[in-house]
C-alpha cells in the first residue's frame, strides 16, 4: 500500500532538468492585413537555410551573383514551415520576393521599413556575407477570402530546435493595434487577433495544464486537505480561501502591480517551498484545523504569484480580452484542483480504511515524503536566491507591499464570512 502512495508521489514530483538556451535562434515576422491582402515580412537566420544550399564562393561566402536562383526554393521552405490561415483554411502564397541582409541590418524595426528594404536595392555582389552569419529577408503576400477573417499561424520551422528557436512576431490589426508574440517552434496554431471565446478556451486550457504540471502546488494542495476525513463545509471553506487568495494575487500580477525585479520570482519560489514544508510538518504533529482557512488564505497569496509566472508569457494570447483571459485562467486552475482532489480523495479514503492505524501511518508517510521533496526545492531555490541581484527588488517592495496587505485583508474578510456559515468541526469530520 505504501509503495502505491510513493509511486503516485514520484510521478507528481518531476526531476529537475537543465535548459540550455545558448546560441538561441530567432525568426522575426511583421504581419499586416489590409485591402484583402495579408502581407508578411519575415527575417530568417541563414543558419536555418543550410539545406537550401545557397550558392557560395571562396571560403563559405554567399555568391550574390547567383543567389536569386535559390530564392524560390528558400521561399518554399519558409512558407512550408511558417503557415498562415484565414477562417481555418490554409492560405496559399500569391507572391513573394526576397533579399540577403547583413547581420548589422536594422530594417525590421517597423513593418513599412522592412517591406521597403526587401523591395529595395540588393547588396553589392562583392559583399562578403558568410553562409551562416546573415539573414534571408522575404516579403510574402496572400489573398484573403474576406475583409476581416479570423487569422492564425502555425510556426513549426526546425521542430528539433524547440529549445533554441523562437519566432518574434508583430501583427498590425486593421484597427491599428499591434499584437506581439514570442513563440517557440512547434507551439501549434495561434490566433493572431483572438475573439473572446478563443481567448477563453486558450486560457482555460493553459490554467488546467499549469496546475496539473506544477508538482509544488499539487503537493501543497494535498497537504492542505489531508487532515479532513470527510467532505463538508470545513473543507470547502479551506479550499475557497486558498482559491480566492491566489486569484487576487494572480490578478494583481497580471495588471503589473507586483515587483518586476529578477529576484522577486526567486523569492516567491522559496516561499512556496517553505509553505509546503510548513503544511507537511504541521500535519505530522498538531494540525489546527479551525485556523487552517487562515493559513490557506495567507499561503494562497504566495501561490498566486507563482501561478502568475506561468501566466506572464501566456498573456500575449489574450488579444484585447485581458479580463476574460484572467477569469478563464483562474477557471482552468480551479478545474485542475478539483480534478486532483476528485482523483486523490477516494485513494486517501481507501488507504485509510485498509491500513492499520490508517490516518497516522498515511499522514506520516505522505507528509514525510512531501517534506523531503520540498526541502530539496527549498535549498536549491534558496541557493539561486542568494545569487540574485536584490538592488531592483528592495525599492519596489514598499508600494507593492501595500497592495499585498490590501489583498490579504480582502481574502481574510471573504474567508471569515464563509467561515461563519460553516458547520462546527466535530470528531467525525476532522482529525483533531
Amino acid at each position: 500500500m505504501m509503495l502505491l502512495v510513493v509511486l503516485v508521489l514520484a510521478v507528481l514530483v518531476p526531476a529537475a532538468r537543465a535548459h540550455d538556451v545558448a546560441d538561441q535562434l530567432r525568426v522575426h515576422a511583421l504581419v499586416h492585413a489590409a485591402d484583402g491582402r495579408l502581407q508578411v515580412v519575415v527575417r530568417v537566420p541563414l543558419e536555418l537555410l543550410l539545406n537550401i544550399d545557397l550558392p557560395k564562393r571562396g571560403n563559405g561566402y554567399l555568391d550574390l551573383t547567383r543567389v536569386d536562383e535559390a530564392v524560390p526554393r528558400a521561399l518554399q521552405a519558409v512558407t512550408k514551415d511558417l503557415e498562415f490561415f484565414a477562417d481555418e483554411q490554409r492560405l496559399a502564397l500569391a507572391a513573394g520576393e526576397a533579399r540577403i541582409a547583413l547581420p548589422s541590418d536594422r530594417a525590421f524595426e517597423s513593418f513599412e521599413r522592412a517591406r521597403a528594404a526587401v523591395r529595395g536595392e540588393r547588396l553589392p555582389v562583392g559583399t562578403d556575407v558568410y553562409w551562416n552569419q546573415g539573414y534571408f529577408d522575404a516579403l510574402l503576400e496572400y489573398t484573403l477570402p474576406r475583409a476581416t477573417p479570423d487569422l492564425a499561424l502555425d510556426f513549426h520551422v526546425a521542430p528539433g530546435l524547440r529549445d533554441r528557436l523562437r519566432l518574434d512576431l508583430r501583427f498590425l490589426t486593421p484597427t491599428g493595434e499591434v499584437r506581439a508574440y514570442d513563440l517557440a517552434t512547434g507551439a501549434g496554431m495561434v490566433a493572431l487577433d483572438p475573439s473572446w471565446y478563443q481567448a477563453a478556451s486558450t486560457f482555460v486550457r493553459s490554467g488546467l495544464l499549469h496546475i496539473l504540471g506544477g508538482a509544488d502546488h499539487l503537493l501543497f494542495l494535498i497537504c492542505l486537505v489531508l487532515p479532513f476525513l470527510r467532505l463538508g463545509w470545513p473543507l470547502v471553506g479551506v479550499v475557497t480561501a486558498f482559491t480566492v487568495a491566489h486569484s487576487i494575487t494572480l490578478t494583481f500580477a497580471a495588471l503589473g502591480l507586483v515587483p518586476t525585479a529578477a529576484a522577486f520570482p526567486l523569492l516567491v519560489e522559496v516561499l512556496i517551498a517553505a509553505s509546503i514544508i510548513y503544511m507537511a510538518v504541521e500535519n505530522l504533529f498538531a494540525p489546527h484545523l479551525q485556523w487552517r482557512w487562515l493559513l490557506a488564505a495567507a499561503f494562497g497569496l504566495v501561490h498566486g504569484f507563482g501561478f502568475s509566472f506561468g501566466l506572464a508569457n501566456e498573456l500575449q494570447f489574450a488579444g484585447s480580452h485581458l479580463a476574460v483571459s484572467l477569469l478563464a485562467f483562474n477557471l482552468g486552475i480551479e478545474l485542475g484542483q478539483l480534478l486532483v482532489l476528485a482523483s486523490v480523495w477516494p485513494l486517501l479514503a481507501w488507504l485509510r480504511s485498509r491500513l492499520p492505524q490508517g490516518d497516522r501511518l498515511l499522514t506520516a508517510v505522505l507528509c514525510g515524503f512531501v517534506a523531503h521533496a520540498a526541502w530539496h526545492w527549498l535549498t536549491d531555490r534558496f541557493e539561486a536566491l542568494g545569487r540574485a541581484d536584490w538592488t531592483g527588488l528592495l525599492p519596489t517592495l514598499w508600494p507593492h507591499g501595500v497592495s499585498a496587505l490590501l489583498a490579504l485583508a480582502a481574502v481574510l474578510m471573504v474567508a471569515k464570512a464563509l467561515r461563519q456559515h460553516q458547520a462546527p468541526l466535530n470528531a467525525r469530520e476532522v482529525k483533531e
